[in-house]
């Protein structure tokens, strides 16, 4: 793999279920991404966006086909493995926050190193939080946030330990437009601040038009690449 390309999937297939139940989610997808390339990935509901993403994340496994993010084929790692590599290498913002309700702002951001035994570079974690505008929320619960602040943590602890890629899956699905925006913004300086590489799943065609690049999902293909 050339030094400048970070994600490699060559002939990605996933199919779920047997014979009269056979679903292709995926369909012998191939593609490389660049480091710090902002990537969108679109497509109609059940194109198979979503299971791309999943599979790129280690959340599941193809029927076929390689993952190869940094030079590692994350399909040959022990479940072990993945988790440690996953926790290394991989960033992932859901649509649902997935914050921890018992911790606090920053507790939820740093959880990452903490599950690492990583030292927390607090210059760093200040800055991030400035970025993320959270300064007055860092003893927050969740459940004292909005839904935009509470996206907000889930970007910070996605960002915290330096990963290698980014995975957003529909992260504005549950925000207003104004939200929405300012979380696309954030996910925009993370790319060109720290050279950050970013896969985001999207349905909205405005915020996939903000992206490097677009790839288009159709029926488990790439119908387009621009």
């Amino acid at each position: 793999m050339s030094e400048n390309v970070i994600l490699k999937c060559e002939k990605l297939t996933k199919i779920y279920g047997s014979k009269d139940a056979k679903v292709i989610a995926l369909n012998n997808v191939s593609f490389t991404v660049k480091k710090g390339q902002f990537v969108a990935i679109v497509g109609a509901s059940g194109s198979g966006k979503s299971t791309l993403l999943h599979l790129i994340g280690g959340v599941e496994k193809p029927t076929d086909g390689k993952v190869i993010i940094n030079e590692t084929n994350i399909n040959e790692l022990t479940s072990d493995e993945l988790a440690i590599f996953r926790r290394k290498n991989i960033g992932i913002i859901y649509q649902f926050y997935n914050l921890l309700p018992i911790l606090n702002v920053k507790e939820n951001i740093i959880l990452p190193c903490q599950l690492d035994s990583k030292k927390v570079n607090e210059e760093e974690l200040k800055e991030l939080i400035r970025i993320l505008g959270l300064e007055g929320r860092i003893t927050h619960l969740p459940n004292q946030l909005s839904g935009g602040q509470q996206q907000r943590v889930a970007i910070g602890r996605a960002l915290v330990n330096h990963p290698a890629l980014i995975l957003a899956d529909e992260p504005t699905g549950n925000l207003d437009s104004k939200s929405s925006q300012e979380i696309i913004e954030l996910l925009r300086i993370s790319n060109k601040k720290y050279n950050q590489t970013i896969l985001l799943v999207t349905h909205d065609e405005k915020i996939a038009k903000q992206a490097d690049r677009i790839i288009t999902i159709q029926d488990g293909r790439i119908s387009s690449d621009t």
